[in-house]
């Protein structure tokens, strides 16, 4: 593992505006200096250390939000207890009670699914409430603009639900990492179940949100079904939150596919998916062929808003929580307990994300940035639900086995919607860290 360099900067951070606008984001300048004496941002200074939880309360990704905060409040209470739910699984065994001495506390804030919104709170629980690190999220646009914000800044930014590839890719920071998979993880997975499922003679029509999400889930599905021998008939992109999407389903119909590839999430794809059955595509046939539907990141939640909908259509996940290993059953168990549900996926990572920042700090000793980075950085554990995992040094992804499912034919509950059709080993969807680009660069302490 190669060190690199530690920069201690002032809050007012030179050349900040040529670094946001290197990341297309709009430049935020802080202006508190870093605590006494520690060389670094936000260094608690009593018995309590504070976590940012921010999430989407509100907008189209608002469920997964609610899920993350579930999770993260359950994260703090096993932190702060030194035990419970995963936290007894964990292959580490650093954390004891608190991390370093100290009770965490929590602030949280609203992304909106908005990059402008989200950056925002990010910075107002950095400056205003003193955040020592910074998660969340459920859109890969967020994503990207709060990891810059939080590099320029000197946090750590721990991503929670984003899937492209440029949030480990192009747009990377030292100080950002993720542990959910990412879109080409899901090319490699999906695509040989399709080949078994459809055969390699298909024409795919791409509906796709427009966002850096969009484009990367929709290039990862072309990459690997066209490796297959598939066609690409259309590739539309739709706007985030459109809700009615029958202009963009009616041309399907014509177009001579014989396979809709939904990128989209959340409530989008929840209506998108119900409006495509709703005009029969499901029972279609064409080219001679029964009519394919695929939905590349299914998480719970969407399954279950879209109801029969799902039945027998495939896709990927990050986890999900009919997996027997310890580590899912004992989460599974604690979050059922505590609000009465199973988790969903994005529930899953983000309380990996809190458990995996604490026990850093804490095998660390400090809360220093560039210290708990090194700490993270070839860090391989497991317990947490996914089996062996790495957290890659060179891009700060993480690297597990990948979950393909399908819409369950006949669910036991209304939570018992997706059923795990392949268990996708790390190794068929590992990469090499220059596939996707980008410099991690320096640390930055504050």
């Amino acid at each position: 593992m190669s060190e690199r360099k530690d920069i201690t900067r002032r809050r007012v951070i030179k050349g900040g505006a040529a670094a946001a606008a290197a990341a297309g984001a709009t430049p935020y300048f802080f202006t508190r200096a870093f605590a006494d004496g520690h060389g670094y941002l936000n260094a608690p200074k009593g018995d309590t250390v504070t976590f940012g939880f921010n999430v989407p309360q509100t907008g189209p990704y608002a469920d997964e939000g609610a899920d993350e905060l579930r999770a993260y409040e359950l994260a703090v209470e096993h932190i702060n207890a030194g035990g419970g739910g995963m936290l007894d699984t964990f292959s580490s065994k650093a954390l004891t009670g608190g991390i370093n001495g100290k009770t965490v506390k929590y602030v949280t804030g609203d992304t909106q699914t908005k990059s402008d919104a989200a950056r925002a709170s990010a910075k107002r629980m950095i400056e205003n409430d003193g955040a020592i690190m910074i998660t969340g999220g459920s859109s890969s646009g967020v994503a990207v603009a709060v990891q810059s914000l939080c590099q320029e800044a000197g946090v750590i930014f721990m991503a929670g639900l984003t899937h492209s590839n440029d949030t480990t890719g192009k747009d990377k920071r030292a100080n950002g990492f993720r542990h959910f998979f990412n879109t080409e993880m899901t090319g490699a997975a999906l695509a040989p179940v399709l080949k078994n499922q459809f055969g390699t003679d298909r024409t795919a029509y791409h509906l796709t949100a427009d966002y850096n999400w969009g484009w990367s889930q929709e290039g990862s599905i072309q990459k690997y079904t066209e490796g297959l021998g598939w066609n690409t008939a259309a590739a539309v992109r739709t706007p985030l939150g459109a809700g009615d999407f029958s202009q963009y389903i009616t041309p399907v119909l014509n177009s001579g596919a014989d396979v809709l590839v939904l990128n989209h999430y959340g409530k989008d794809m929840v209506n998108s998916l119900t409006q495509a059955v709703q005009f029969g595509l499901r029972d279609k046939q064409v080219n001679g062929k029964d009519f394919g539907i695929v939905v590349p990141l299914y998480s719970r939640l969407m399954a279950q808003g879209a109801g029969e909908n799902v039945k027998g259509i495939y896709g990927s996940t990050n986890w999900h929580w009919s997996l027997q290993d310890e580590g899912s059953k004992a989460f599974v168990k604690s979050f059922g307990t505590k609000y009465g549900f199973p988790p969903s996926q994005a529930a899953h990572t983000t309380y990996c994300q809190a458990i995996l920042y604490a026990d850093a700090c804490q095998r660390a000793g400090t809360f220093k940035p560039s210290e708990v980075g090194k700490a993270l950085e070839g860090f391989k554990f497991d317990g947490l639900g996914n089996g062996p995992t790495e957290y890659r040094a060179e891009d700060h992804q993480c690297f597990k086995d990948v979950l393909v499912v399908k819409g369950k034919e006949n669910p036991s509950s209304k939570f018992d919607v997706l059923e795990v059709v392949e268990v996708t080993p790390r190794a068929q969807v590992e990469y090499d860290a220059s596939l996707l680009g980008g410099e991690l660069g320096p640390y930055n302490n504050g």
